[in-house]
Protein backbone atom coordinates (compact mmCIF):
# COMPACT_ATOMS: atom_id res chain seq x y z
CA UNK A 1 0.00 0.00 0.00
CA UNK A 2 1.25 3.49 -0.79
CA UNK A 3 2.70 5.42 2.21
CA UNK A 4 0.31 8.36 1.72
CA UNK A 5 -2.65 5.99 1.72
CA UNK A 6 -1.47 4.38 4.96
CA UNK A 7 -1.15 7.80 6.60
CA UNK A 8 -4.63 8.77 5.40
CA UNK A 9 -6.10 5.55 6.74
CA UNK A 10 -4.35 6.08 10.08
CA UNK A 11 -5.82 9.58 10.32
CA UNK A 12 -9.24 8.19 9.46
CA UNK A 13 -8.89 5.51 12.16
CA UNK A 14 -7.92 8.13 14.75
CA UNK A 15 -10.95 10.23 13.83
CA UNK A 16 -13.34 7.31 14.20
CA UNK A 17 -11.78 6.18 17.47
CA UNK A 18 -12.75 9.52 19.00
CA UNK A 19 -16.42 8.83 18.33
CA UNK A 20 -18.86 6.08 19.16
CA UNK A 21 -21.09 3.97 16.98
CA UNK A 22 -24.78 4.73 16.36
CA UNK A 23 -24.07 7.01 13.42
CA UNK A 24 -27.79 7.36 12.70
CA UNK A 25 -28.24 9.40 15.90
CA UNK A 26 -26.12 12.32 14.65
CA UNK A 27 -26.14 13.84 11.17
CA UNK A 28 -22.99 15.76 12.13
CA UNK A 29 -21.05 12.55 12.67
CA UNK A 30 -22.59 10.85 9.65
CA UNK A 31 -20.74 13.38 7.49
CA UNK A 32 -17.54 11.47 8.36
CA UNK A 33 -19.02 8.48 6.54
CA UNK A 34 -19.34 10.56 3.37
CA UNK A 35 -15.58 11.16 3.33
CA UNK A 36 -14.84 7.54 4.25
CA UNK A 37 -16.94 6.36 1.29
CA UNK A 38 -15.21 8.88 -0.99
CA UNK A 39 -11.84 7.45 0.07
CA UNK A 40 -13.07 3.92 -0.70
CA UNK A 41 -14.19 5.02 -4.17
CA UNK A 42 -10.73 6.47 -4.86
CA UNK A 43 -9.13 3.25 -3.64
CA UNK A 44 -11.48 1.23 -5.85
CA UNK A 45 -10.57 3.38 -8.88
CA UNK A 46 -6.88 2.72 -8.23
CA UNK A 47 -7.61 -1.00 -8.15
CA UNK A 48 -9.55 -0.76 -11.44
CA UNK A 49 -6.71 1.15 -13.10
CA UNK A 50 -4.21 -1.49 -11.93
CA UNK A 51 -6.46 -4.28 -13.26
CA UNK A 52 -6.93 -2.48 -16.58
CA UNK A 53 -3.16 -2.00 -16.91
CA UNK A 54 -2.60 -5.67 -16.17
CA UNK A 55 -5.26 -6.79 -18.66
CA UNK A 56 -3.82 -4.43 -21.28
CA UNK A 57 -0.39 -6.05 -20.95
CA UNK A 58 -1.91 -9.54 -21.16
CA UNK A 59 -3.98 -8.56 -24.19
CA UNK A 60 -0.91 -7.09 -25.95
CA UNK A 61 1.01 -10.32 -25.29
CA UNK A 62 -1.85 -12.45 -26.57
CA UNK A 63 -2.15 -10.45 -29.79
CA UNK A 64 1.62 -10.67 -30.40
CA UNK A 65 1.61 -14.44 -29.77
CA UNK A 66 -1.41 -14.90 -32.03
CA UNK A 67 0.44 -13.33 -34.98
CA UNK A 68 3.64 -15.26 -34.25
CA UNK A 69 1.98 -18.69 -33.83
CA UNK A 70 -0.09 -18.19 -36.99
CA UNK A 71 3.20 -17.78 -38.89
CA UNK A 72 5.06 -20.61 -37.12
CA UNK A 73 2.30 -23.21 -37.44
CA UNK A 74 1.95 -22.64 -41.18
CA UNK A 75 5.46 -24.09 -41.76
CA UNK A 76 6.98 -25.39 -38.50
CA UNK A 77 10.17 -26.83 -39.99
CA UNK A 78 10.82 -23.87 -42.22
CA UNK A 79 10.22 -21.51 -39.29
CA UNK A 80 12.62 -23.38 -37.00
CA UNK A 81 15.24 -23.61 -39.76
CA UNK A 82 16.19 -20.09 -38.75
CA UNK A 83 18.36 -20.46 -35.61
CA UNK A 84 17.10 -17.22 -34.09
CA UNK A 85 13.51 -18.46 -34.25
CA UNK A 86 14.54 -21.74 -32.62
CA UNK A 87 16.31 -19.85 -29.81
CA UNK A 88 13.38 -17.49 -29.24
CA UNK A 89 10.89 -20.41 -29.06
CA UNK A 90 12.94 -22.05 -26.32
CA UNK A 91 13.35 -18.74 -24.50
CA UNK A 92 9.68 -17.91 -24.73
CA UNK A 93 8.54 -21.22 -23.31
CA UNK A 94 11.17 -21.25 -20.60
CA UNK A 95 11.17 -17.56 -19.57
CA UNK A 96 8.60 -15.36 -21.26
CA UNK A 97 5.54 -17.55 -20.56
CA UNK A 98 6.67 -17.81 -16.93
CA UNK A 99 6.73 -14.01 -16.73
CA UNK A 100 3.24 -13.91 -18.19
CA UNK A 101 2.09 -16.45 -15.62
CA UNK A 102 3.47 -14.22 -12.85
CA UNK A 103 1.66 -11.23 -14.38
CA UNK A 104 -1.64 -13.11 -14.48
CA UNK A 105 -1.18 -14.29 -10.89
CA UNK A 106 -0.21 -10.81 -9.70
CA UNK A 107 -2.71 -9.68 -7.05
CA UNK A 108 -3.70 -6.03 -7.54
CA UNK A 109 -6.42 -6.13 -4.87
CA UNK A 110 -4.07 -5.72 -1.89
CA UNK A 111 -4.37 -1.92 -1.55
CA UNK A 112 -8.14 -1.83 -1.96
CA UNK A 113 -8.81 -4.81 0.32
CA UNK A 114 -6.48 -3.41 3.01
CA UNK A 115 -8.29 -0.06 2.87
CA UNK A 116 -11.72 -1.70 2.97
CA UNK A 117 -10.73 -4.00 5.85
CA UNK A 118 -9.47 -1.13 7.99
CA UNK A 119 -12.43 1.13 7.32
CA UNK A 120 -15.00 -1.65 7.73
CA UNK A 121 -14.23 -1.66 11.46
CA UNK A 122 -15.83 1.77 11.65
CA UNK A 123 -18.72 1.26 9.25
CA UNK A 124 -22.31 1.56 10.48
CA UNK A 125 -23.53 -1.61 12.16
CA UNK A 126 -26.71 -3.64 11.91
CA UNK A 127 -27.98 -1.49 14.77
CA UNK A 128 -27.36 1.63 12.68
CA UNK A 129 -29.25 0.23 9.70
CA UNK A 130 -32.17 -0.75 11.93
CA UNK A 131 -32.11 2.66 13.61
CA UNK A 132 -32.05 4.43 10.25
CA UNK A 133 -35.01 2.37 9.00
CA UNK A 134 -37.00 3.14 12.16
CA UNK A 135 -36.13 6.82 11.73
CA UNK A 136 -37.74 6.83 8.28
CA UNK A 137 -40.81 5.14 9.73
CA UNK A 138 -40.93 7.74 12.52
CA UNK A 139 -40.88 10.53 9.93
CA UNK A 140 -43.53 8.67 7.95
CA UNK A 141 -45.85 8.59 10.99
CA UNK A 142 -45.15 12.05 12.41
CA UNK A 143 -45.53 13.93 9.15
CA UNK A 144 -48.13 11.60 7.63
CA UNK A 145 -46.03 10.64 4.63
CA UNK A 146 -47.12 7.63 2.61
CA UNK A 147 -44.46 5.10 1.52
CA UNK A 148 -44.75 6.33 -2.09
CA UNK A 149 -43.72 9.86 -1.06
CA UNK A 150 -40.72 8.62 0.91
CA UNK A 151 -39.75 6.09 -1.74
CA UNK A 152 -39.74 8.74 -4.47
CA UNK A 153 -37.89 11.19 -2.21
CA UNK A 154 -40.51 13.93 -2.59
CA UNK A 155 -39.67 15.81 0.60
CA UNK A 156 -39.88 19.59 1.16
CA UNK A 157 -36.69 21.63 1.26
CA UNK A 158 -34.39 18.97 -0.19
CA UNK A 159 -31.47 19.94 -2.44
CA UNK A 160 -30.76 16.39 -3.56
CA UNK A 161 -33.30 13.89 -4.88
CA UNK A 162 -33.00 10.29 -3.81
CA UNK A 163 -35.32 7.32 -4.15
CA UNK A 164 -35.76 3.90 -2.59
CA UNK A 165 -35.47 0.75 -4.68
CA UNK A 166 -37.56 -2.41 -4.33
CA UNK A 167 -34.71 -3.82 -2.26
CA UNK A 168 -34.69 -0.75 -0.01
CA UNK A 169 -38.45 -0.93 0.56
CA UNK A 170 -38.19 -4.66 1.21
CA UNK A 171 -35.43 -3.98 3.75
CA UNK A 172 -37.63 -1.42 5.52
CA UNK A 173 -40.48 -3.91 5.71
CA UNK A 174 -38.22 -6.69 6.95
CA UNK A 175 -36.81 -4.44 9.70
CA UNK A 176 -40.35 -3.67 10.85
CA UNK A 177 -41.28 -7.37 10.70
CA UNK A 178 -38.29 -8.39 12.80
CA UNK A 179 -39.35 -5.78 15.36
CA UNK A 180 -42.89 -7.19 15.50
CA UNK A 181 -44.17 -4.01 13.82
CA UNK A 182 -46.70 -5.42 11.35
CA UNK A 183 -48.23 -2.00 10.63
CA UNK A 184 -45.07 -0.76 8.90
CA UNK A 185 -44.34 -4.23 7.51
CA UNK A 186 -47.55 -4.04 5.48
CA UNK A 187 -46.92 -0.48 4.30
CA UNK A 188 -43.39 -1.13 3.07
CA UNK A 189 -43.96 -4.60 1.63
CA UNK A 190 -46.90 -3.18 -0.32
CA UNK A 191 -44.65 -0.43 -1.67
CA UNK A 192 -41.99 -2.99 -2.60
CA UNK A 193 -44.63 -5.09 -4.40
CA UNK A 194 -46.01 -2.02 -6.19
CA UNK A 195 -42.58 -1.04 -7.53
CA UNK A 196 -41.88 -4.67 -8.45
CA UNK A 197 -45.18 -4.87 -10.38
CA UNK A 198 -44.18 -1.68 -12.22
CA UNK A 199 -41.20 -3.56 -13.63
CA UNK A 200 -38.36 -2.16 -11.55
CA UNK A 201 -35.21 -4.27 -11.89
CA UNK A 202 -34.37 -6.00 -8.60
CA UNK A 203 -32.87 -9.13 -7.09
CA UNK A 204 -35.75 -9.40 -4.59
CA UNK A 205 -38.44 -11.80 -5.77
CA UNK A 206 -42.19 -11.27 -5.50
CA UNK A 207 -42.34 -14.54 -3.58
CA UNK A 208 -40.16 -13.08 -0.82
CA UNK A 209 -42.29 -9.92 -0.62
CA UNK A 210 -45.59 -11.81 -0.59
CA UNK A 211 -44.29 -14.16 2.10
CA UNK A 212 -43.79 -11.28 4.55
CA UNK A 213 -46.82 -9.31 3.41
CA UNK A 214 -49.36 -12.14 3.66
CA UNK A 215 -48.33 -13.02 7.22
CA UNK A 216 -48.29 -9.36 8.35
CA UNK A 217 -51.78 -8.87 6.92
CA UNK A 218 -52.92 -11.99 8.78
CA UNK A 219 -51.65 -10.42 12.04
CA UNK A 220 -54.23 -7.66 11.52
CA UNK A 221 -57.00 -10.26 11.31
CA UNK A 222 -57.61 -9.69 7.60
CA UNK A 223 -58.09 -13.35 6.66
CA UNK A 224 -59.55 -12.73 3.22
CA UNK A 225 -56.65 -10.58 2.08
CA UNK A 226 -54.07 -12.86 3.72
CA UNK A 227 -55.57 -15.80 1.82
CA UNK A 228 -55.61 -13.88 -1.47
CA UNK A 229 -51.95 -12.87 -1.09
CA UNK A 230 -50.91 -16.41 -0.15
CA UNK A 231 -52.65 -17.83 -3.20
CA UNK A 232 -50.80 -15.33 -5.36
CA UNK A 233 -47.53 -16.46 -3.75
CA UNK A 234 -48.28 -20.13 -4.45
CA UNK A 235 -49.16 -19.32 -8.06
CA UNK A 236 -45.58 -18.04 -8.40
CA UNK A 237 -43.96 -20.85 -6.40
CA UNK A 238 -46.11 -23.95 -5.94
CA UNK A 239 -43.34 -25.66 -3.91
CA UNK A 240 -43.28 -23.02 -1.16
CA UNK A 241 -43.95 -25.19 1.91
CA UNK A 242 -44.71 -22.45 4.44
CA UNK A 243 -47.12 -20.74 2.06
CA UNK A 244 -48.93 -24.03 1.43
CA UNK A 245 -49.23 -24.64 5.16
CA UNK A 246 -50.40 -21.07 5.79
CA UNK A 247 -53.00 -21.27 3.03
CA UNK A 248 -54.43 -24.47 4.50
CA UNK A 249 -54.61 -22.80 7.92
CA UNK A 250 -56.20 -19.59 6.58
CA UNK A 251 -58.82 -21.52 4.63
CA UNK A 252 -59.76 -23.50 7.76
CA UNK A 253 -60.20 -20.24 9.69
CA UNK A 254 -62.33 -18.80 6.89
CA UNK A 255 -64.50 -21.91 6.85
CA UNK A 256 -64.92 -21.66 10.62
CA UNK A 257 -65.84 -18.01 10.27
CA UNK A 258 -68.48 -18.81 7.65
CA UNK A 259 -69.96 -21.55 9.84
CA UNK A 260 -70.17 -19.20 12.82
CA UNK A 261 -71.89 -16.57 10.69
CA UNK A 262 -74.41 -19.09 9.39
CA UNK A 263 -75.21 -20.15 12.94
CA UNK A 264 -75.47 -16.51 14.06
CA UNK A 265 -72.78 -17.06 16.66
CA UNK A 266 -71.25 -13.69 15.93
CA UNK A 267 -73.03 -10.46 16.75
CA UNK A 268 -71.45 -8.62 13.85
CA UNK A 269 -69.80 -9.71 10.60
CA UNK A 270 -66.02 -9.88 10.64
CA UNK A 271 -64.66 -7.25 8.29
CA UNK A 272 -61.09 -6.39 7.35
CA UNK A 273 -59.73 -3.74 9.68
CA UNK A 274 -58.12 -1.80 6.84
CA UNK A 275 -59.56 1.59 5.91
CA UNK A 276 -58.79 2.67 2.36
CA UNK A 277 -56.27 -0.13 2.08
CA UNK A 278 -54.34 1.09 5.15
CA UNK A 279 -54.56 -0.57 8.56
CA UNK A 280 -55.05 1.48 11.69
CA UNK A 281 -51.84 2.49 13.40
CA UNK A 282 -51.55 0.77 16.79
CA UNK A 283 -51.60 2.84 19.97
CA UNK A 284 -48.33 3.20 21.86
CA UNK A 285 -46.97 4.33 25.23
CA UNK A 286 -47.29 8.09 24.65
CA UNK A 287 -50.74 9.41 25.66
CA UNK A 288 -50.36 12.74 23.84
CA UNK A 289 -48.98 11.17 20.66
CA UNK A 290 -51.63 12.65 18.35
CA UNK A 291 -51.34 16.16 19.82
CA UNK A 292 -47.54 16.05 19.77
CA UNK A 293 -47.32 14.90 16.14
CA UNK A 294 -49.98 17.37 15.00
CA UNK A 295 -47.97 20.23 16.51
CA UNK A 296 -44.86 18.93 14.73
CA UNK A 297 -46.77 19.28 11.46
CA UNK A 298 -47.83 22.81 12.41
CA UNK A 299 -51.39 21.70 13.10
CA UNK A 300 -53.40 22.42 16.25
CA UNK A 301 -51.28 25.39 17.34
CA UNK A 302 -53.48 27.34 19.77
CA UNK A 303 -52.32 30.79 18.73
CA UNK A 304 -55.61 32.67 18.87
CA UNK A 305 -56.02 36.32 17.80
CA UNK A 306 -56.63 37.21 21.44
CA UNK A 307 -53.40 35.59 22.53
CA UNK A 308 -51.54 37.11 19.60
CA UNK A 309 -52.48 40.58 20.85
CA UNK A 310 -50.68 39.88 24.13
CA UNK A 311 -47.37 39.10 22.42
CA UNK A 312 -44.86 41.86 21.81
CA UNK A 313 -41.34 42.56 20.57
CA UNK A 314 -38.93 44.74 22.50
CA UNK A 315 -35.28 45.47 23.18
CA UNK A 316 -34.02 43.62 26.24
CA UNK A 317 -31.22 45.07 28.36
CA UNK A 318 -31.23 42.45 31.12
CA UNK A 319 -32.81 44.79 33.66
CA UNK A 320 -30.32 47.52 32.79
CA UNK A 321 -27.32 45.21 32.78
CA UNK A 322 -24.27 47.40 32.00
CA UNK A 323 -23.16 44.99 29.26
CA UNK A 324 -26.49 45.31 27.46
CA UNK A 325 -27.29 48.99 27.78
CA UNK A 326 -25.49 49.95 24.58
CA UNK A 327 -26.29 46.76 22.67
CA UNK A 328 -29.56 45.26 23.98
CA UNK A 329 -30.95 42.03 22.51
CA UNK A 330 -34.09 41.80 20.43
CA UNK A 331 -36.68 39.95 22.47
CA UNK A 332 -39.89 38.48 21.04
CA UNK A 333 -42.73 36.86 22.96
CA UNK A 334 -43.42 33.36 21.64
CA UNK A 335 -46.11 32.54 24.22
CA UNK A 336 -47.88 34.40 26.99
CA UNK A 337 -48.52 31.79 29.69
CA UNK A 338 -46.21 30.17 30.47
CA UNK A 339 -44.05 33.00 29.24
CA UNK A 340 -41.66 31.86 26.49
CA UNK A 341 -39.43 34.39 24.77
CA UNK A 342 -37.07 34.27 21.80
CA UNK A 343 -33.86 36.31 21.61
CA UNK A 344 -32.26 37.21 18.29
CA UNK A 345 -28.57 37.31 17.31
CA UNK A 346 -27.51 35.50 20.47
CA UNK A 347 -24.69 33.63 18.76
CA UNK A 348 -22.68 34.60 15.69
CA UNK A 349 -21.94 32.17 12.85
CA UNK A 350 -18.28 32.09 13.93
CA UNK A 351 -19.21 31.21 17.53
CA UNK A 352 -21.60 28.52 16.33
CA UNK A 353 -18.98 26.90 14.12
CA UNK A 354 -16.40 26.99 16.91
CA UNK A 355 -18.76 25.33 19.38
CA UNK A 356 -19.71 22.67 16.82
CA UNK A 357 -16.02 22.08 16.17
CA UNK A 358 -15.37 21.63 19.91
CA UNK A 359 -18.39 19.38 20.42
CA UNK A 360 -18.20 17.10 17.39
CA UNK A 361 -15.29 14.83 18.55
CA UNK A 362 -17.01 14.34 21.93
CA UNK A 363 -20.52 13.60 20.72
CA UNK A 364 -22.03 10.55 22.40
CA UNK A 365 -25.54 9.09 22.32
CA UNK A 366 -27.81 11.31 24.41
CA UNK A 367 -29.19 9.62 27.51
CA UNK A 368 -32.22 9.94 29.77
CA UNK A 369 -32.59 9.19 33.45
CA UNK A 370 -34.52 6.00 34.22
CA UNK A 371 -37.21 7.14 36.69
CA UNK A 372 -37.10 3.79 38.52
CA UNK A 373 -33.35 3.32 38.88
CA UNK A 374 -32.06 6.87 38.45
CA UNK A 375 -29.44 5.49 36.03
CA UNK A 376 -28.70 7.30 32.76
CA UNK A 377 -29.55 5.16 29.74
CA UNK A 378 -30.27 5.50 26.01
CA UNK A 379 -33.87 5.48 24.85
CA UNK A 380 -35.67 5.24 21.52
CA UNK A 381 -37.64 8.39 22.31
CA UNK A 382 -34.44 10.48 22.40
CA UNK A 383 -32.46 10.20 19.16
CA UNK A 384 -29.50 12.56 19.16
CA UNK A 385 -25.90 12.84 20.28
CA UNK A 386 -24.65 15.37 22.77
CA UNK A 387 -21.50 16.60 24.44
CA UNK A 388 -20.76 18.92 27.35
CA UNK A 389 -18.42 21.89 27.07
CA UNK A 390 -16.59 23.61 29.92
CA UNK A 391 -15.47 27.22 29.97
CA UNK A 392 -11.84 26.09 30.00
CA UNK A 393 -12.32 24.34 26.66
CA UNK A 394 -12.26 27.60 24.73
CA UNK A 395 -12.86 31.31 25.39
CA UNK A 396 -15.95 31.21 23.15
CA UNK A 397 -17.70 28.87 25.63
CA UNK A 398 -17.08 31.29 28.50
CA UNK A 399 -18.27 34.14 26.29
CA UNK A 400 -21.55 32.41 25.40
CA UNK A 401 -22.14 31.42 29.05
CA UNK A 402 -21.61 35.01 30.16
CA UNK A 403 -24.03 36.24 27.51
CA UNK A 404 -26.75 33.86 28.71
CA UNK A 405 -26.22 35.09 32.27
CA UNK A 406 -26.54 38.72 31.15
CA UNK A 407 -29.73 38.02 29.20
CA UNK A 408 -31.50 35.97 31.87
CA UNK A 409 -30.25 37.71 34.99
CA UNK A 410 -29.54 34.25 36.46
CA UNK A 411 -26.14 33.00 37.56
CA UNK A 412 -24.22 30.43 35.53
CA UNK A 413 -22.07 29.51 38.54
CA UNK A 414 -24.57 26.84 39.59
CA UNK A 415 -25.84 26.07 36.08
CA UNK A 416 -24.99 22.87 34.25
CA UNK A 417 -22.27 22.80 31.60
CA UNK A 418 -23.15 23.94 28.10
CA UNK A 419 -24.76 20.95 26.41
CA UNK A 420 -24.42 20.71 22.62
CA UNK A 421 -26.71 18.34 20.73
CA UNK A 422 -26.86 17.20 17.13
CA UNK A 423 -29.92 15.33 15.92
CA UNK A 424 -29.61 12.36 13.57
CA UNK A 425 -31.99 10.74 11.09
CA UNK A 426 -35.49 11.56 12.29
CA UNK A 427 -33.76 12.98 15.39
CA UNK A 428 -36.18 13.78 18.18
CA UNK A 429 -36.80 13.99 21.90
CA UNK A 430 -40.37 13.04 22.72
CA UNK A 431 -42.41 14.99 25.34
CA UNK A 432 -40.48 15.34 28.59
CA UNK A 433 -39.87 17.67 31.51
CA UNK A 434 -36.56 19.42 32.07
CA UNK A 435 -37.13 19.64 35.84
CA UNK A 436 -37.28 16.73 38.28
CA UNK A 437 -40.70 15.78 39.61
CA UNK A 438 -41.63 14.75 43.13
CA UNK A 439 -41.35 11.07 42.21
CA UNK A 440 -37.66 11.55 41.35
CA UNK A 441 -36.32 13.83 44.14
CA UNK A 442 -32.72 12.65 43.75
CA UNK A 443 -32.36 13.43 40.04
CA UNK A 444 -29.92 16.30 40.64
CA UNK A 445 -28.81 15.42 44.15
CA UNK A 446 -25.18 14.88 43.12
CA UNK A 447 -25.03 18.45 41.76
CA UNK A 448 -26.16 19.95 45.06
CA UNK A 449 -27.72 22.91 43.24
CA UNK A 450 -31.42 22.12 43.48
CA UNK A 451 -33.84 21.71 40.63
CA UNK A 452 -33.64 23.12 37.08
CA UNK A 453 -35.28 26.50 37.38
CA UNK A 454 -35.00 27.55 33.73
CA UNK A 455 -34.00 26.43 30.23
CA UNK A 456 -32.06 28.53 27.72
CA UNK A 457 -32.05 26.85 24.29
CA UNK A 458 -29.81 28.10 21.46
CA UNK A 459 -30.67 27.17 17.89
CA UNK A 460 -27.36 26.72 16.05
CA UNK A 461 -28.78 25.81 12.64
CA UNK A 462 -31.76 26.34 10.45
CA UNK A 463 -33.81 23.23 9.67
CA UNK A 464 -35.37 22.86 6.24
CA UNK A 465 -38.34 20.81 7.49
CA UNK A 466 -39.42 19.54 10.90
CA UNK A 467 -37.42 19.90 14.10
CA UNK A 468 -39.79 22.25 15.96
CA UNK A 469 -39.86 22.59 19.75
CA UNK A 470 -43.46 21.91 20.78
CA UNK A 471 -45.44 22.14 24.01
CA UNK A 472 -48.38 19.70 23.82
CA UNK A 473 -50.02 20.91 27.06
CA UNK A 474 -50.90 24.34 25.68
CA UNK A 475 -50.41 23.84 21.94
CA UNK A 476 -47.32 25.87 21.09
CA UNK A 477 -44.80 25.19 18.33
CA UNK A 478 -41.51 27.07 18.06
CA UNK A 479 -39.43 26.67 14.91
CA UNK A 480 -35.61 26.71 14.83
CA UNK A 481 -33.91 29.87 13.55
CA UNK A 482 -30.14 29.90 13.46
CA UNK A 483 -28.58 32.33 15.93
CA UNK A 484 -31.73 32.72 18.02
CA UNK A 485 -32.50 31.31 21.46
CA UNK A 486 -35.67 30.59 23.42
CA UNK A 487 -36.00 30.83 27.20
CA UNK A 488 -38.60 29.70 29.72
CA UNK A 489 -38.89 28.95 33.43
CA UNK A 490 -39.49 25.33 34.41
CA UNK A 491 -40.42 26.19 38.02
CA UNK A 492 -42.80 28.68 39.53
CA UNK A 493 -41.26 31.19 41.93
CA UNK A 494 -42.40 28.94 44.77
CA UNK A 495 -40.11 26.17 43.50
CA UNK A 496 -43.04 24.04 42.36
CA UNK A 497 -42.71 22.52 38.90
CA UNK A 498 -44.67 24.08 36.06
CA UNK A 499 -46.08 20.95 34.43
CA UNK A 500 -47.24 22.97 31.44
CA UNK A 501 -43.60 23.13 30.27
CA UNK A 502 -43.57 19.49 29.17
CA UNK A 503 -42.07 19.84 25.71
CA UNK A 504 -40.55 17.89 22.82
CA UNK A 505 -38.07 18.22 19.99
CA UNK A 506 -39.90 17.10 16.84
CA UNK A 507 -38.21 14.70 14.42
CA UNK A 508 -36.00 16.41 11.85
CA UNK A 509 -37.57 15.70 8.47
CA UNK A 510 -34.99 17.45 6.27
CA UNK A 511 -31.82 19.13 7.48
CA UNK A 512 -29.22 18.94 10.21
CA UNK A 513 -30.30 20.31 13.59
CA UNK A 514 -27.71 21.64 16.06
CA UNK A 515 -28.70 23.13 19.42
CA UNK A 516 -26.98 24.04 22.66
CA UNK A 517 -28.64 24.62 25.97
CA UNK A 518 -27.97 25.82 29.49
CA UNK A 519 -29.98 24.60 32.46
CA UNK A 520 -30.03 27.08 35.31
CA UNK A 521 -30.53 25.69 38.84
CA UNK A 522 -32.19 27.03 41.97
CA UNK A 523 -29.10 27.53 44.13
CA UNK A 524 -27.50 30.93 43.67
CA UNK A 525 -30.68 32.37 42.17
CA UNK A 526 -32.68 32.76 45.40
CA UNK A 527 -32.30 36.55 45.33
CA UNK A 528 -32.06 36.91 41.57
CA UNK A 529 -35.49 35.32 41.23
CA UNK A 530 -37.10 35.52 44.67
CA UNK A 531 -40.19 33.58 45.76
CA UNK A 532 -43.64 34.83 44.89
CA UNK A 533 -46.63 35.27 47.15
CA UNK A 534 -48.47 32.18 45.91
CA UNK A 535 -47.55 28.69 44.75
CA UNK A 536 -48.09 29.54 41.09
CA UNK A 537 -46.54 32.99 40.87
Amino acid sequence: MKPWLQLMLLACVCLFLQTEAEFFTSIGQMTDLIYAEKDLVQSLKEYIRAEESKLSQIKSWAEKMDVLTSKSTSDPEGYLAHPVNAYKLVKRLNTDWLQLENLVLQDTTNGFIANLTIQRQFFPTEEDETGAAKALMRLQDTYRLDPETLSRGNLPGTKYRSSLTVGDCFGMGRTAYNDGDYYHTVLWMEQALKQHDEGEDTTVSKVEILDYLSYAVFQFGDLHRATELTRRLISLDSTHERAGSNLHYFEKLLEKEREEKSLNKTTAPTEPVAQGGVYERPLDYLPERDIYEALCRGEGVKMTPRRQKRLFCRYHDGNRNPHLLIAPFKEEDEWDSPHIVRYYDVMSDEEIEKIKQLAKPRLARATVRDPKTGVLTVASYRVSKSSWLEEDDDPVVAKVNSRMQQITGLTVKTAELLQVANYGMGGQYEPHFDFSRKDEPDAFKRLGTGNRVATFLNYMSDVEAGGATVFPDFGAAIWPKKGTAVFWYNLFRSGEGDYRTRHAACPVLVGCKWVSNKWFHERGNEFLRPCGRTEVD
